[in-house]
């Protein structure tokens, strides 16, 4: 019966997922069966050594571009839900992907090894929520193969299909056509995987007459486009291209999943060429999606779309895409977004047992509006611990807007003071943990707060105050906590916004992130009176630094600067830490320059380093060090000798206090 019904695949065009639940051993010996029974290629993906030439999930990033027939995704230990939904993104039609389970009444209770990627737990932990919910879409699709231990196999429903030939085809030619005429501008080519998105890019490439230059977020995805564009494929990466004082001559510049990139980096790039042709994957297991036709695309002035929708693999309406779709929530939902009124939206605190359909729906809210919301996010929203889920909700049941909370600090004394001295790094508490070790203030970690990880607003909903009404109610509902903070990348009008919720600017980095471009920001929100002694001082300290941070920052911070060069006990404190400890040399310097300016300096290392701001490579290379952490040790003990020429008996109290925390 398998080999006519996979016979059957290939004619129709279509692949399936095939379901084995039970005990380990007998999980193994029916994938054994399958491929002694069906020839192919039999990718297979998981931790176990039991299987044949079984790979990593993560090992699947090296394997995107390429086709297979059949795969086994091994899911005994862990579901590790982007590579499942990568992996089946590979097969071609008449595939069969094999997905091997625990025992199913159990699996929601063993533990999963696929969380340690994102509970912030340090041992597995069970996911009841996500295994039930992928547990009833497995069994609501009739073209999924179910076969349990000591059960009957369930067999797909029989679909009565014509036969198939690859489509696409021609969908691609009369795009491709648009493109080799188009004017000069702006064009955005948007797919879903497996709709030759790449192969029409690569196309474009190798029949325009003049040149085409192509950058992506990494050149190991553009693999179909340079196969398709063949010798004429020229790659440079983004940086490299920004960085170059004139841009190589091109008519085209073909920008490879165009929403990995981050945006002001994207801006600056479409200012270089003619024609800029952005390529990106909606829909898909990388989060990118909506979020960036919204966010980006909806504000560039007279931009030109075009959409594949055509599968080139498999057949339309294939039933692993729409199984692997449904269960990872990979499209888009249709919610309501017409305006309503502000009353009408209630504010709710979500329970994950009790609330599934309402946390489906905000995380599809979240996926809408945020450019990497990926499954990942999904699975964390549904099981990790310390998650707090807040909706304001319509009384139609229509979401208007999305908090998500996480739960941080509460660390010792102790701890808490190994985390400021670069000493220790625990998992989960990224702000709380963030404030201590680079802000300077350990406090932040001792006490108990919740991060705001994400929040979203209905597109009907925007400009009528739903986001700081969501805040509110977060802080209403945040009895016996500190502080609520929240890390974003800093731009004047999402200050504005945290400023308006009664946010405290806390830290501000001097380094971009690579997801947004920003420079990364952490404020907070005080709740208690110890909450509000941070925020105090948080303010102060930064003030206090921005005259040394603002010079390697290349935007205006719209704060005022305390210019007070004094060095004060915190200071010493800062010193200390940095020459006795590990706290890094980045989050000690306006602490150093203070230093340097009490003292006589000049010639030293530090010197050149904060003072007269020379590169650190210069500096090692000048001083005959082999390179930067050689210098960091120079830096470390030309610090301490300035301390002990300034003070020498505080200078040693702060040392051995410090000692304690070895």
């Amino acid at each position: 019966m398998l080999e006519n019904l996979s016979a059957e695949m290939r004619r129709s065009g279509i692949r399936r997922l095939a379901v084995i639940s039970g005990e380990a051993r007998w999980c193994c010996e029916q994938a054994q069966r399958w491929r002694a029974t069906l020839p192919g290629d039999w990718i297979t993906l998981g931790e176990r050594d039991d299987l044949p030439a079984a790979q990593p999930p993560a090992a699947l990033r090296n394997l995107l571009g390429q086709e297979f027939l059949h795969a086994i995704f091994d899911a005994r230990d862990g579901f590790h839900s982007e590579a499942f939904a990568a992996l089946a993104g590979t097969l071609s039609a008449g595939s069969w992907l094999l997905l091997l389970a625990p025992p199913w009444a159990t699996w929601p209770r063993a533990p999963d090894n696929d969380s340690l990627r994102w509970s912030e737990s340090e041992t597995p932990i069970a996911t009841p929520h996500f295994i039930h919910h992928l547990q009833q879409r497995l069994l609501a699709d009739e073209q999924a193969l179910i076969h349990l231990q000591h059960q009957p196999c369930r067999w797909p429903a029989a679909l009565g299909l014509n036969s198939w030939r690859p489509g696409g085809a021609q969908q691609q030619r009369r795009l491709l056509a648009q493109l080799l005429s188009a004017h000069p501008g702006i064009h955005i080519l948007t797919a879903a995987r497996g709709r030759g998105k790449s192969a029409l890019a690569g196309m474009l490439i190798q029949q325009w007459a003049g040149n085409c230059l192509v950058t992506a977020p990494a050149k190991v995805s553009t693999a179909v486009l340079a196969r398709f564009a063949g010798e004429r494929f020229s790659f440079i990466a983004p940086d490299a291209l920004l960085a170059a004082e004139a841009p190589p001559a091109a008519d085209w510049l073909i920008i490879d999943e165009a929403a990995a990139i981050p945006t002001p980096m994207l801006h600056r790039l479409l200012r270089r060429f003619p024609r800029v042709l952005l390529t990106t994957t909606v829909q898909g297991y990388e989060g990118t999606g909506r979020g960036f036709l919204l966010k980006f695309c909806a504000a560039l002035p007279q931009a030109h779309f075009y959409q594949l929708d055509e599968p080139q693999r498999w057949r339309q309406g294939d039933p692993l895409e729409r199984v692997v779709d449904d269960a990872l929530l990979l499209t888009e939902a249709q919610g309501e977004s017409a305006a309503l009124p502000q009353e009408a939206l209630a504010f709710i605190l979500c329970d994950r047992a009790r609330h599934p359909e309402r946390l489906l729906k905000l995380y599809q809210l979240l996926t809408s509006a945020h450019y990497r919301t990926t499954p990942l996010d999904f699975r964390r929203l549904l099981d990790a611990p310390g998650q707090q889920l807040i909706a304001a909700e319509s009384q139609c049941g229509a979401i208007a807007g999305a908090l998500w909370l996480v739960a941080e600090g509460g660390l010792s004394d102790l701890l808490a003071q190994q985390v400021w001295a670069g000493l220790r790094r625990p998992r989960g508490s990224l702000v709380a943990q963030s404030l201590a070790a680079h802000a300077g203030l350990p406090q932040a970690a001792q006490l108990r707060s919740r991060r705001i990880s994400r929040i979203a607003v209905a597109p009907g909903q925007r400009r009528r105050r739903v986001g700081s009404r969501l805040i509110s109610f977060a802080a209403a509902q945040a009895q016996g906590l500190d502080y609520l903070s929240v890390s974003f990348g800093f731009t004047d009008e999402l200050w504005r916004f945290w400023q308006r919720c009664g946010f405290t600017l806390a830290r501000l980095s001097t380094q971009r992130e690579a997801s947004s471009g920003c420079y990364s920001a952490m404020a907070i929100l005080p709740l208690s009176q110890a909450g509000q002694r941070l925020s105090l001082q948080a303010e102060r300290q930064l003030a206090r630094d921005l005259c040394w941070l603002q010079p390697l920052i290349d935007e205006t911070i719209p704060l005022t600067a305390d210019e007070d060069y004094r060095l004060n006990e915190a200071d010493w404190q800062a010193l200390a830490g940095f020459a006795f400890l590990h706290r890094a040399f980045e989050v000690s310097l306006p602490a150093l320059g203070r230093l340097l300016l009490a003292t006589e300096s000049r010639g030293l290392a530090l010197h050149q380093a904060v003072i007269q701001r020379r590169p650190p490579g210069e500096i090692a290379a000048a001083l005959g060090l082999s390179g930067r952490k050689a210098l960091l040790t120079q830096w470390r003990e030309e610090a301490q000798k300035l301390m002990q020429q300034l003070d020498e008996a505080r200078s040693q109290r702060w040392r051995q206090a410090l000692a304690a925390l070895l």
